[in-house]
């Protein structure tokens, strides 16, 4: 039940599995900004009461004296985010494990660069906020949006070559990680501990589950997750993180190895070709049916239950709850005087954070990694596609609005020029990464050809 290194793995499998990631992502881009203007159209429209009305709206489950009771926005925030997180935990682990993450080669340059990308942006917002009741956002330009930065990267074809891709999503898993972890570590309020306990006790129990009993069925995992969700969003550490820690829980190995597979197979392939009856149907033909019902198992057996449920879950999280984000978190007034708004300190900081400090940090360091021969740079890029790959890594948005909401969460004044800074800063990065990679960059025609390189 092993899994296999990156280094085993084909490379044209390897990259067709990012193919169909990155084009998941750059679709989920696209809906995402469709959401975000219809967002700012509607809460800036002769109906902005309605905006404002229907995410305050109260919605309560529960059994018995089990009952919670929240706004449509806080479930947003705090659950449907949390399967997001989810997600993110899946793709951490996947990466870490068989991507781009998964060797000292692959990683050095995209930690240094996310590292860069990250410290930067957070001293250049606190150099502006420093003993200001706005410092506790110094998170917020800390962040990368990988779906609308990998949706800007695909309006550019050929242009962008396929090593650039993956660098930018290494980039932007590492700076996951590193947004997890000030979530984690610096917007946690009072604890509960019998909550905090019980959390952690479920994810004990999920652990052995995987490593102790072999429990590669999806199901327990998932309710098991529920309940360390509900132990978290008790307990006073934000509920999302139950997400990514329940994800780091989820089984990566397999059943069956490939040799028996591809037996299982076969066998199962000759059974139903020779059970063909003239007349008959699968329907009425019991010996295809307990075929198919072999390769089923073998199936099960042969893949993983984190593939199984992070390709279950993407797409809900592409197209649903990241749209669903954006239009109830983007819906900013604008006001006349909105471009003084952007002068004030918070949000100077999160604008030249994500505009200015994502571009000196992300390129920075990878050029002090290529410049010290600890790492080259990705197969067929530059110094020029790494630094468009920085300006795009300064489209914070999903992840900044969300620590935003967390930093500010009793200063509505200041959580709403937070978030009118991370919308022109992500449209300003997002432009610039786009004319950098379209005028300073040639159009290689095989930009996107498998390379070992990559």
């Amino acid at each position: 039940m092993s899994v296999p290194k990156s280094r085993d793995l084909p490379i044209h499998y390897l990259l067709s599995s990012f193919d169909k990631f990155f084009k998941m992502e750059a679709a989920g881009g696209l809906a995402l900004m469709a959401c975000t203007i219809a967002a700012l159209t509607w809460a800036n429209s002769p109906w902005a009461a309605s905006y404002d009305a229907l995410w305050q709206t109260k919605l309560t489950v529960g059994v018995g004296g089990w009952v919670l009771s929240k706004p449509a926005l806080l479930w947003i925030n705090d659950g449907l985010m949390a399967i997001f997180f989810f997600v993110v935990g899946l793709e951490i682990k996947r990466e870490l494990l068989v991507g781009g993450l998964s060797t000292p080669s692959q990683t050095i340059m995209p930690v240094a660069a996310a590292v860069g990308g990250m410290a930067v942006p957070a001293l250049i917002y606190f150099s502006l906020n420093a003993g200001q009741e706005s410092a506790a956002g110094w998170g917020i330009p800390m962040a990368t949006d990988i779906a609308f930065a990998l949706g800007i990267m695909s309006l550019l074809g050929r242009r962008v070559p396929v090593g650039l891709k993956i660098f930018l999503t290494a980039v932007a898993i590492v700076d996951d990680i590193g947004a997890i972890l000030v979530i984690a570590l610096f917007y946690t309020t009072s604890l509960n501990l019998a909550a905090l306990f019980t959390g952690l006790a479920v994810l004990g129990l999920m652990a052995v589950l995987n490593l102790r009993w072999g429990i590669r069925h999806s199901i327990p995992y998932l309710v098991l997750g529920v309940v360390v969700w509900f132990a978290f969003l008790l307990s006073g550490i934000h509920a999302t993180i139950a997400g990514v820690l329940a994800a780091m829980t989820i089984p990566a190995g397999t059943r069956m190895n490939c040799s028996t597979f591809v037996e299982e197979l076969r066998g199962a392939a000759e059974v139903f070709e020779m059970a063909i009856t003239p007349g008959k149907n699968v329907l009425t033909n019991k010996e295809q049916q307990m075929a198919l019902h072999s390769l089923e198992h073998a199936y099960e057996a042969a893949t993983t239950p984190l593939q199984n449920i992070e390709h279950a879950l993407h797409p809900w999280v592409s197209f649903f709850i990241m749209p669903v984000f954006a239009l109830a978190n983007a819906g900013v007034p604008l006001r006349a005087d909105v471009f003084a708004e952007l002068l004030t300190p918070v949000s100077l900081g999160v604008f030249l954070g994500l505009v200015v400090g994502k571009q000196v940090g992300v390129t920075g360091a990878c050029w002090l990694v290529h410049k010290l021969g600890l790492a080259d740079f990705p197969s067929r890029t530059t110094l020029v596609h790494l630094w468009g790959a920085a300006c795009l890594a300064g489209v914070g948005f999903t992840m900044s609005i969300f620590i935003g909401n967390l930093a500010f969460s009793e200063a509505a004044s200041l959580i709403s020029l937070a978030k009118i800074a991370i919308l022109f800063a992500s449209l300003v990065s997002g432009l610039l990464g786009y004319l950098v990679l379209r005028w300073l960059t040639p159009d290689d025609g095989d930009a996107g050809a498998p390379s070992g390189g990559a």
